[in-house]
C-alpha cells in the first residue's frame, strides 16, 4: 500500500466540468445538475482502496447529514478497471446500493475528470461554494487505516459548515488527503503522478 498526497488544486479555482455516467442509473451527471445548491462536494474514491474503505461509511453518513442543508455531492471513480476490476461500474453500483449512497457515484472511464481536478489519491475531497469556486481541498480527517482513533470526518465537516455558511476557510485548515494513488491507465499518467 503506497500512500500519496493531494496535489492541492489552487483555492478559488472554478469547478472543473465533467459529464460522467452514474454507475447506478447510467444517467450522465454534470456540475450544472446542482445549480441552486449552496455547496458542491466532489469526492474521488474507489471501491478497493483501504483508505477509502476506512472512511466510506462515515463519509456516506456525513453527506446525508448535510444534503438537507443545501449540499450537493458526487463521488467519482477514475481507476483503470482493466487492472482493478473491483472498481468497475457494476461493482461501483453494488457498493453504492450496499452503503445507501444518496449521491451519484460516477465512472470516469477516460480519466479526464481526475486530470481536470488534479486528483492524485483516493480519497480526495473538493468543496465548492455557491459560486462554484474551490474553498476546500484535502482530507476527510486525520485518521488512517489500522489506527485506533475513531473516524469523525472533522476536517471535511468543518469545511462543509463554512461553505454552507458562506464563510471562508483558512489556509491552515487545508490539510492534504493521503491515500492510494489514482490507478492511471498506461500512458495517461499526469505530470503530478509520482514516478
Amino acid at each position: 500500500m503506497v500512500a500519496v498526497h493531494s496535489t492541492m488544486l489552487p483555492l478559488g479555482t472554478p469547478v472543473p466540468q465533467f459529464s460522467l455516467p452514474d454507475a447506478v442509473t447510467g444517467r450522465l451527471v454534470t456540475p450544472a445538475d446542482f445549480t441552486g445548491k449552496s455547496a458542491l462536494l466532489v469526492a474521488f474514491i474507489c471501491n478497493h482502496c483501504p483508505f477509502v474503505v476506512h472512511i466510506r461509511e462515515q463519509m456516506t453518513t456525513l453527506i446525508k447529514e448535510f444534503q438537507p442543508r443545501g449540499l450537493a455531492a458526487v463521488a467519482i471513480c477514475s481507476n483503470d478497471v482493466d487492472k482493478y476490476p473491483e472498481d468497475s461500474p457494476s461493482q461501483m453500483a453494488a457498493l453504492a446500493r450496499k452503503l445507501g449512497f444518496t449521491f451519484p457515484y460516477l465512472f470516469d472511464e477516460k480519466q479526464q475528470a481526475a486530470r481536470a481536478y488534479h486528483a492524485a489519491c483516493t480519497p480526495d475531497f473538493y468543496v465548492f461554494d455557491a459560486a462554484r469556486r474551490l474553498v476546500y481541498r484535502g482530507r476527510f480527517d486525520e485518521t488512517r487505516p489500522g489506527r485506533a482513533e475513531p473516524v469523525t470526518g472533522a476536517d471535511l465537516r468543518a469545511a462543509l459548515e463554512a461553505a454552507l455558511a458562506g464563510k471562508g476557510i483558512a489556509e491552515s485548515a487545508q490539510k492534504a488527503s493521503v491515500g492510494c494513488n489514482i490507478k492511471w491507465k498506461r500512458g495517461q499518467e499526469p505530470p503530478w503522478f509520482p514516478a
